[in-house]
C-alpha cells in the first residue's frame, strides 16, 4: 500500500442504521493515492450502502467519511456536488439515458459542470469513447449496443472531466469473460497510467485479483478481512476462503433473512392472497 501523503478518501468508524438494525458496523479503512481497492462480499452485506455513504449519497448514523480530506458527510447537496467534480462513478448498469445518444451521454458531465464550447465537448467525449473503444459510436441510442458496451460508455461518461478518483459498482456484472477482461484492462490502464485512484465494489474475484492492489471483505456490516490480494488468498479466515473460492460449504450461510438484509427497512409483510386483486383472472 502506498502510504506515502494524506489519503483520498478516509472512513473513521461509520455506523448506519435503519431502525435498530445495523447495516454498517465500526467501518473504518483509507484509501490512498493510485490504489485500487476492492470491496467484495456476498449480496447484502452492506457493500452497496458503503458505497452511497463515500460518494455522500448517504448520510451516516454516525462516523466520518472524508474524500480529499473534506467532511462529506455534514455537507449539504451543493458542497457535495462541488466534491463530485472531482470523482467519476460507474454505476452496475451503466446508468445510460435511453433517450440520449451514447455522445449525448458521455457529454452530460461536461454540460452539467463546465462552460466548454460544444466543440470543445465533442472533441473530448470522441477522446474519451476512444479510450474505452468505441471510437464512432457517438450517435447511436443505448438499446443499439451490447450490454459490455453499454459499461464501457458508464466508464466513458465517468471518465469525461479527468477525474482524481473512480468509483465503480460490480463494473463486470453481466458481462462475459473476454468482457471483463476488457473492461478490467480499462481500470488498470486509468490507474497505472493516470495514476488514477479506484474504489470497486465487486463480488468477482477472478475480476477482483487481476485490479485490486488492496482490498477489503464485508460481512454481517463489519469488516471481516482487509490486506493486500496475497494477504487475502491466504488469510485464514473461513468465511474469506469460502467466498473467494466460491463453496456451498462454509461459515456464510445459504440463507439470509429479511431482516438480515442491508436494504430491508422493516417493510410491512404482505401475505401472497393480498396481491390476488392486482392481477387478471383468465377465463377458459
Amino acid at each position: 500500500m502506498n502510504s506515502n501523503g494524506e489519503p483520498i478518501i478516509e472512513v473513521v468508524d461509520l455506523v448506519r442504521k435503519f431502525g435498530d438494525r445495523a447495516v454498517l458496523r465500526d467501518i473504518s479503512f483509507n484509501v490512498h493515492r493510485g490504489e485500487t481497492l476492492v470491496i467484495m462480499g456476498g449480496s447484502g452485506c452492506g457493500k452497496s450502502t458503503l458505497l452511497r455513504h463515500m460518494i455522500g449519497s448517504m448520510k451516516p448514523t454516525s462516523g466520518s467519511v472524508k474524500i480529499f480530506g473534506e467532511e462529506v458527510t455534514t455537507m449539504n447537496e451543493r458542497e457535495i456536488e462541488r466534491v463530485r467534480r472531482r470523482f467519476g462513478m460507474l454505476f452496475q448498469s451503466g446508468a445510460l439515458l435511453a433517450s440520449l445518444t451514447v455522445g449525448e451521454n458521455v457529454a452530460l458531465p461536461l454540460l452539467q459542470h463546465t462552460d466548454k464550447s460544444a466543440d470543445e465537448i465533442e472533441q473530448i467525449v470522441k477522446q474519451k469513447l476512444k479510450m474505452v473503444g468505441l471510437t464512432g459510436f457517438e450517435d447511436l441510442k443505448p438499446a443499439e449496443i451490447s450490454g459490455g458496451m453499454k459499461k464501457r460508455v458508464g466508464l466513458a461518461r465517468a471518465l469525461a472531466l479527468d477525474p482524481e478518483l473512480l468509483f465503480s459498482d460490480e463494473p463486470t456484472s453481466g458481462l462475459d469473460p473476454i468482457m471483463t477482461a476488457v473492461v478490467d484492462q480499462l481500470t488498470l490502464k486509468l490507474t497505472h497510467g493516470s495514476h488514477m485512484t479506484a474504489v470497486v465494489v465487486s463480488h468477482d474475484m477472478t475480476s477482483a485479483f487481476r485490479i485490486g492492489t488492496r482490498m477489503i471483505m464485508l460481512g454481517h456490516g463489519s469488516i471481516v478481512a482487509q490486506g493486500t490480494p496475497d494477504e487475502i488468498r491466504s488469510s485464514p479466515n473461513p468465511e474469506v476462503q469460502q467466498f473467494i473460492h466460491g463453496e456451498a460449504d462454509g461459515p456464510i450461510p445459504l440463507n439470509i433473512s429479511q431482516e438480515e438484509h442491508e436494504h430491508h427497512q422493516h417493510v410491512k409483510p404482505r401475505p401472497f392472497v393480498g396481491a390476488r386483486h392486482r392481477f387478471h383472472h383468465k377465463t377458459p
